[in-house]
């Protein structure tokens, strides 16, 4: 993965790869390559958001210890 991809550049590049596959405007050659790239970009948005769950969660924790204290 690139160091500089974002959740939202990931998704749109998703996204174009999911209608090129559905316009069929993919050649045979190049769909096993797209469909390994959009895998990749799954894995890596699915990443982002467990990350950013993750995180909120924690904040929220943070916050409800102070109102107990």
């Amino acid at each position: 993965m690139e160091e500089t991809l974002t959740y939202e550049s990931a998704w749109n590049e998703l996204s174009a790869i999911s209608k090129e596959i559905e316009n069929e405007t993919i050649s045979v050659d190049e769909l096993a390559s797209k469909v390994k790239r959009a895998s990749e970009l799954i894995a890596f948005c699915q990443g982002r958001l467990k990350a950013a769950e993750t995180e909120v969660s924690r904040i929220i924790d943070g916050m409800e210890n102070q109102k107990e204290g």
